[in-house]
């Protein structure tokens, strides 16, 4: 295989695990959601901020993840 080839196959490899590292951010997703629905709910007014805790959580578990993928770590 070409070096070009190989490159592409790591490359399919770490696209095709990263559903499955997102898939472990289930709990922060659940919280931001539920935090955002809250806001928007009749009555609530979401505003910059308000939910920056469980968005930052999040992102944090995002970044883990995808830096798991890169690494091709589990």
């Amino acid at each position: 295989m070409s070096a070009n080839g190989a490159v592409w196959s790591r490359v399919r490899g770490r696209l095709r695990a990263f559903p499955e590292r997102l898939a472990s951010c289930g709990a922060e997703a659940a919280a931001y959601g539920k935090c955002v629905q809250a806001s928007t709910a009749p009555g609530g007014h979401l505003r910059k901020d308000l939910c920056a805790r469980e968005f930052e959580a999040l992102r944090s578990c995002f970044a883990a993840a995808a830096k798991k993928t890169m690494k091709g770590g589990c």
